[in-house]
């Protein structure tokens, strides 16, 4: 499933796009590799440069469910940005993945720095945390409401 909204660092301004990439360290992650686990310290956030992501919220008495799959270019992670920068949900790698890693706290001193790329990095994120809730909504209707009462938007 993909979010409705863009997710892509694509749709971040080229210069502010490579002004944040200047920021990223490659990091590679197994397949099964959890990224976070929600409720902890978001420290860090990833773009996919290669492979897939499953977001994932926990749901008493069951298995987590499945919110959205995330892939090249995807942001993940956007809890690093609001205090207080506790993860919201789980990420697990259900491929092999390449990506970009931000130490986030040095992305918040850039941005709290240069006002024109601080906005422009936090509507992206708005963007994508927006498209993220309404995911969220639709996937938990499909899961757990009455048949035939809420895939309709």
């Amino acid at each position: 499933m993909r979010s409705p909204m863009p997710t892509s660092i694509s749709t971040l301004p080229v210069t502010y796009r490579n002004r944040l990439l200047e920021l990223a360290e490659k990091v590679n992650h197994p397949e099964e590799t959890r990224l976070f686990t929600e409720g902890g310290r978001a420290d860090k956030f990833w773009i996919v440069r290669s492979g897939a992501v499953s977001l994932q919220i926990r749901v008493p008495g069951r298995r987590p469910a499945d919110i959205d799959d995330l892939g090249t270019g995807d942001l993940v992670g956007w809890s690093w940005l609001y205090p207080p920068f506790r993860w919201q949900l789980d990420a697990v790698a259900t491929t092999p993945v390449r990506t970009y890693e931000f130490d986030a706290r040095n992305v918040r001193m850039l941005m709290d720095a240069d006002l024109a790329f601080g906005c422009a990095v936090a509507n992206w994120v708005g963007q994508i945390l927006a498209g993220r809730l309404q995911a969220t909504r639709v996937r938990l209707l499909d899961l757990y409401a009455p048949h035939g009462s809420g895939s309709a938007v």
